[in-house]
């Protein structure tokens, strides 16, 4: 079996990480290779994943300011409406029922 660090495809980042700059469609050379390639993929989905929660996270505050934010936008806008609907209601009122 090749090891990754004996093959011409194998890069290793600063921090010691493995990169392989294969093609899983062209260039895998046995068929463990494209076990490691898929294990790689699958723990840079897990490191992005991770990201986009902490990103999530931060942005949790913001997001409870702005609704509650709009929370009051709306209920301003319907007070604002409400002599309209009490208008309406009395008109309704005023007509006779059969």
């Amino acid at each position: 079996m090749l090891r990754c660090k004996d093959c011409e495809f194998y890069r290793q980042n600063p921090d010691g990480s493995p990169h392989l700059t294969c093609d899983p469609f062209s260039t895998i050379k046995e068929p463990e290779c494209l076990m490691k390639w898929q294990v790689l993929q699958l723990n840079v989905i897990a490191h992005s994943h991770q990201a986009t929660l902490d990103m999530y996270r931060r942005f949790a505050p913001l997001q409870e300011k702005m609704f509650k934010h709009m929370e009051r936008e709306i209920d301003d806008v319907n007070e604002a409406d409400r002599w309209k609907l009490d208008e309406d209601d009395e008109e309704d009122d005023d007509l006779p029922t059969r």
